[in-house]
């Protein structure tokens, strides 16, 4: 072996362990999400959640979330009043998805989900369930309806 070759391990000692490397932790997409709210200094983000028919209790919700400085988001239709856009029972079945989809998306968003009205259907409460599996506080106005209490 050429003596001015020595590999550098050799160098080390024969009992010499190599530091395990350490690679840093890559961010979920909510966690993302949360130190950009933070460098952004957005306030709390509330999502309602609930039954159509309680639409004026959801707006009086936004009021008061709204007064006390939180961003607010809540279902923007109302599918069970006469309308043009889902008047075509195919075209409000196809709508119904897509709201859908779109509610979930503001529950990804929001940092808590307020439930608005004193009855939980199978929509909200699906909601509900895929708000806690995301681990989102959950609030009611009417507790008793909570259906983990």
């Amino acid at each position: 072996m050429d003596p001015s070759f020595s590999s550098p391990q050799a160098s080390l000692g024969p009992h010499h362990q190599e530091d395990p490397v350490s690679y840093p932790q890559l961010l979920t997409p909510e966690e993302k999400l949360a130190d950009a709210k933070k460098l952004l200094s957005l306030p709390r983000i509330v999502v309602i959640c609930g039954s159509t028919r309680f639409m004026t209790e959801m707006n009086e919700a936004d009021l008061r979330e709204t007064r006390a400085g939180e961003i607010v988001v809540k279902p923007g239709c109302d599918m069970k009043s006469p309308h043009e856009l889902w008047s075509d029972p195919v075209e409000a079945e196809a709508l119904k998805v897509r709201l859908d989809d779109l509610h979930r998306a503001k529950i990804r968003l929001a940092d808590e989900v307020l439930v608005v009205g004193d009855y939980i259907g199978d929509s909200t409460r699906a909601e509900i369930a895929y708000a806690r599996s995301l681990g989102k506080p959950v609030r009611f106005t009417h507790p008793e309806v909570d259906p983990d209490a």
